[in-house]
């Protein structure tokens, strides 16, 4: 006699599965673009030098990306410890020691992609582009591949003011003047290099194909909010890396990827389907970059009913229509495009009168309570779990004070989980999947507590 096989706790998106194969496809579209002398660059994720690599014909690569996908794969650890062996602290970002380890395995090759590198592997780039947002790390990282490889690196620098600065008078008229100055410098650089003129038709059509991807991506999200979830932060994370990293260079196939993925997600929400295959319990958020390389911990933890509703990683912004027609120069159109006043973007986020709030209290306080929380709120979570990163300084800084605000403003409770986004020996999953055991009683209790206090959820 024979029983049915129990199904996965995690019930996967058909959709996913065809917008992550687009990602194996732009490791393939470098191999087959260095084979034949095209150009091929390494790039940084920083949401403007993209679209315009790609209307100039540069096959573009992602360090960042490849170093996810070693440590989903399991191959992560030796490049690692070549980057140790040439010097690089273990504490430094997981995404940079990956990419050095493997730029030394390079060398060792003579230039050649390592046999045991997924996917195809990275082709040597005969250019280097960084950025300067967020963290040292993501502009020193690619100076120091100069000990590697004999190619110009190209920093994108981008305005990065704190919440007070944005909202001085005629700050957003002079970051938007500051963007179209330094990517036309990109730009003028490029043709340099590449010995060609820009596309800008084509940078029309690759930057306005970005805000298309994310308006599907932002309407699945809205779906989400769902009872019970239909789609667990799992699907999320596989189907992103398509917009983030080959929205700019395939739009309408990625476009279209995201529409089908929206009408997975909606006929779930008609049918009262979750995204996992058992009853959802507990309603969650995952705040922080993800573990790479343990992302079947997800599973464990459908088994217990948990269900990952909305994550902080990756969200799309809010779409909205702006008139580009007063504006000829089409540099100017692609900054306005994707550059939003903060002003438009919390009153679109959060309505008029809350906006006006939150406006209040970053003048008068320099910080606003209720900023980070809405998508918890909106999401109606029951826990949090905040993944506090070894190698990332920048996305696990302020995960303490988002614990506390959590707890203060919504009873919302918070589970710590020590991790890295690439080292696996620096995630512990019997100890994280114990607390999640005893976390369920906390979740438990402040779900009485909002109760009492006649909150929504």
């Amino acid at each position: 006699m024979t029983t049915e096989a129990k199904p996965r706790a995690l019930n996967r998106l058909q959709s996913m599965y065809a917008l992550r194969a687009e990602v194996d496809k732009m490791y393939e579209g470098g191999v087959e673009a260095s084979e034949e002398g095209r150009p091929v660059a390494w790039v940084m994720l920083e949401g403007w030098s993209n679209a315009i690599l790609n209307a100039m014909g540069v096959n573009t690569v992602f360090p960042e990306n490849y170093s996810s996908l070693c440590a989903a794969q399991g191959v992560a650890t030796p490049f690692l410890e070549r980057s140790e062996a040439e010097g690089y602290p273990t504490h430094l970002c997981g995404y940079a020691r990956t990419c050095v380890g493997y730029s030394s395995r390079m060398v060792e090759l003579d230039g050649k992609i390592p046999p045991e590198a997924p996917a195809g592997g990275m082709p040597k780039p005969i250019l280097l582009v960084a950025s300067g947002e967020v963290c040292d790390a993501r502009f020193k990282w690619f100076q120091s591949l100069g000990r590697f490889f004999d190619a110009p690196v190209w920093t994108i620098e981008s305005p990065y003011p704190g919440l007070r600065e944005r909202l001085t008078e005629g700050a957003h008229e002079r970051n938007v003047n500051f963007l179209i100055n330094e990517l036309k410098a990109f730009v003028a650089f490029l043709e340099k290099l590449l010995g060609k003129k820009m596309d800008w038709d084509a940078l029309e059509h690759t930057g306005g194909g970005t805000n298309e991807i994310n308006r599907w991506r932002w309407e699945i999200n809205e779906l989400r909010k769902a009872r019970p979830g239909p789609m667990n932060t799992r699907d999320f994370w596989s189907a992103v890396t398509a917009a983030l990293f080959r929205g700019a260079a395939n739009p309408d196939v990625i476009t279209k990827g995201f529409e089908r993925m929206y009408d997975e997600v909606k006929e779930r929400v008609n049918n009262g389907i979750a995204g996992i295959n058992r009853p959802e319990k507990y309603r969650l958020s995952f705040e922080g970059l993800p573990p790479w390389h343990s992302l079947g911990f997800l599973e464990q933890l459908a088994e217990r009913g948990w269900n990952f509703v909305i994550e902080s990683a990756y969200r799309p912004p809010r779409p909205i229509t702006i008139d580009l027609s007063k504006y000829s120069d089409p540099m100017e159109r692609y900054v306005r495009r994707r550059y939003r006043r903060l002003e438009d973007s919390l009153e679109e986020d959060y309505g008029p009168e809350e906006a006006g709030l939150i406006i209040d209290e970053i003048l008068c306080d320099g910080v606003s309570r209720r900023m980070g929380l809405r998508h918890i709120r909106d999401y109606q979570v029951d826990g949090v779990v905040l993944h506090v990163l070894l190698t990332c300084r920048s996305t696990s800084a302020g995960l303490n004070l988002l614990q506390h605000r959590l707890l203060d403003v919504l009873k919302v409770p918070s589970l710590v989980i020590e991790g890295d986004i690439i080292d696996v020996s620096a995630f512990n999953p019997a100890e994280a999947l114990r607390n999640a055991e005893t976390f369920e009683e906390t979740m438990d209790h402040y779900r009485k507590v909002r109760k009492e206090l006649g909150m929504p959820w």
